[in-house]
């Protein structure tokens, strides 16, 4: 049965990213971007490799004009990044080109100059995986006598990752 009544009010399902937009608004607002979209699309302006290489840190702003000169044009403002210090002299040296695919991007000229800080990048898909539990002396003769006939090595080595982590797993009880 639907309720019609008039302080009822249907609701629909919406994206994940309309909830999310609003919620990141602030973080996002302390470290000078106005959206996601540089972040989001990073992989897009810079490309695969050297977005693994590099993350957007902040953006500085210059201070705004004075009231008393309307005419002055606004100043662009400098990108910080982090870059894994293997690809600082790269990234320094493709500067140029970055900052006119960002600009691109955005439809006008926001970014001016980047400025690069040195340091690990951290990506959520390349944090280190947990190593696969231990075996009892039982259990690691068991498997490797179950792994006996497998002749692709590459095979080999993944069924025993996954042997290890079943093994290894303690057993799941019904509640």
């Amino acid at each position: 049965m639907i309720n019609k009544s008039p302080s009822f009010k249907a609701r629909s399902a919406r994206p994940f990213s309309d909830l999310l937009g609003p919620a990141l608004a602030d973080a996002l607002k302390a470290r000078g971007f106005a959206t996601a979209d540089i972040i989001g699309h990073w992989p897009d302006i810079v490309g695969v490799r050297l977005a693994e290489q590099s993350q957007p840190l902040k953006i500085q702003w210059p201070p705004r004009p004075k009231m008393d000169k309307p005419d002055t044009p606004a100043q662009p403002a400098t990108l910080i990044l982090r870059v894994e210090s293997a690809f600082a002299l790269e990234v320094e040296m493709g500067a140029a080109q970055i900052i006119e695919r960002i600009n691109a991007v955005f439809g006008w000229r926001c970014v001016g100059k980047l400025r690069l800080k040195q340091g690990p990048v951290e990506h959520p898909e390349r944090r280190e995986r947990p190593r696969p539990p231990e075996l009892s002396p039982a259990a690691a003769r068991q498997l490797e006598k179950d792994l006996g006939g497998i002749e692709d090595q590459g095979l080999r080595e993944a069924l025993e990752r996954l042997g290890r982590q079943v093994r290894g797993s303690k057993p799941v009880t019904a509640p």
